[in-house]
Parts: structure tokens; C-alpha cells; sequence
């Protein structure tokens, strides 16, 4: 005689449950998309959205996730996304963080650093790379997609299309474009007047 034996579906653990809102709540803050939140824990749609009105206080932004590699490559996204990447790695590899608590942190990490490069002070200016661009970054990395290259000047770690060859890679800090940061050199001499 078969015994027959009941499947039961997992249960859900409310502290696994509280994680999660606490990680979408401090991803929210940090400006992460209702996609982000959706990709980085098991919580419902509706109940992420609710969770980004309570949080942000308005509707979450609509539209697709910004899907382009080649926006890393130019000059002052790829010095950010550079710095942002070694940190996260550094994070992800050397202390218990991981995957998305090194997001976190790493994200505020970077934050810090480009306040404090700021160079007119202004507490409006937003931060080159968005949250949203720095999970993208993240993915593109895990896919394979970008790579680290080190520039053969300064030996930094710069972020580059996969494949490309690196033993000559010159990175955007030691070989800037010709017109590199002269649109806010202007924008700031001319708030000054």
C-alpha cells in the first residue's frame, strides 16, 4: 500500500519577507527602478509599488531600463562606472557584502567619492551614474559583456568592452577627449558672473 504524502508549497518566512522589504526600502532611497527592485528580491509588484510610493512618496517612474554598453565607454560615465565597479568588487570579494548588500554599499561608497569631487558644490547636480546604471553595470559584467582593462599609464582598472584587446588600453583619465569638461568649466564661470 502507497503511502501518499502531501506537497506543501515552502512557507514564507516573515523574516525573509522583512529582509527584503529592508533591501528594496534602502534600494529605493538610493533611486534604484521598480524593474531593479523586482530583479533583486522575490516581492510582488504591487506590493514593490506600494512599497516605492510609501518610501519616495510619488508613483514609480515608467519606461525601460537604460540598455546601452557603449554608454560606459565615454569619457566622464566610464571614470565613474570604473570607480564604482573596482569598489563593488573590492566590497564583493574582501568583506561579508555580497551581491546586492555590495550594491548597496557600494553605490553609497561611490556617491561619497563624487560628492566630494564635485567641484561647483551644488547640492542639485545629480550623480553621473544613477543607481539603475550601476546594477546595468553589474549585469553587463556578469554577462560578459564589459570587462576591466588596465590602462598601461596609470595601471587603473577602467571598465571596457568585453574582447576588446587591452595590452595597449589607454584609460579616459590619462588620454581625455579634446573637449573633456569644458561644457561645466563654462556652466560655472558663468553662474560666478
Amino acid at each position: 500500500m502507497a503511502v501518499k504524502t502531501e506537497v506543501r508549497a515552502p512557507a514564507k518566512s516573515v523574516t525573509r519577507e522583512a529582509e527584503e522589504i529592508l533591501l528594496a526600502t534602502e534600494m529605493i532611497k538610493l533611486g534604484a527602478r521598480l524593474q531593479v527592485l523586482q530583479a533583486e528580491t522575490t516581492l510582488s509588484y504591487d506590493r514593490l509599488a506600494r512599497l516605492y510610493r510609501e518610501v519616495k512618496g510619488c508613483s514609480p517612474p515608467k519606461g525601460m531600463l537604460p540598455y546601452s554598453v557603449d554608454w560606459f565607454m565615454t569619457w566622464l560615465p566610464n571614470i565613474h562606472s570604473s570607480m564604482f565597479y573596482s569598489i563593488y568588487r573590492y566590497l564583493d570579494c574582501y568583506t561579508p557584502a555580497k551581491k546586492s548588500y555590495a550594491l548597496i554599499e557600494a553605490y553609497r561608497l561611490y556617491l561619497e567619492q563624487a560628492d566630494a569631487g564635485r567641484q561647483n558644490g551644488s547640492e542639485t547636480d545629480e550623480p553621473v551614474l544613477s543607481f539603475t546604471r550601476a546594477w546595468m553595470l553589474l549585469r553587463f559584467y556578469e554577462s560578459g559583456m564589459v570587462q576591466l582593462s588596465n590602462c598601461v599609464r596609470c595601471k587603473g582598472g577602467f571598465v571596457a568592452h568585453a574582447h576588446d584587446p587591452d595590452h595597449d588600453f589607454v584609460c579616459a583619465i590619462c588620454r581625455p577627449p579634446p573637449r573633456a569638461g569644458k561644457t561645466r568649466a563654462r556652466h560655472v564661470l558663468g553662474a560666478a558672473i
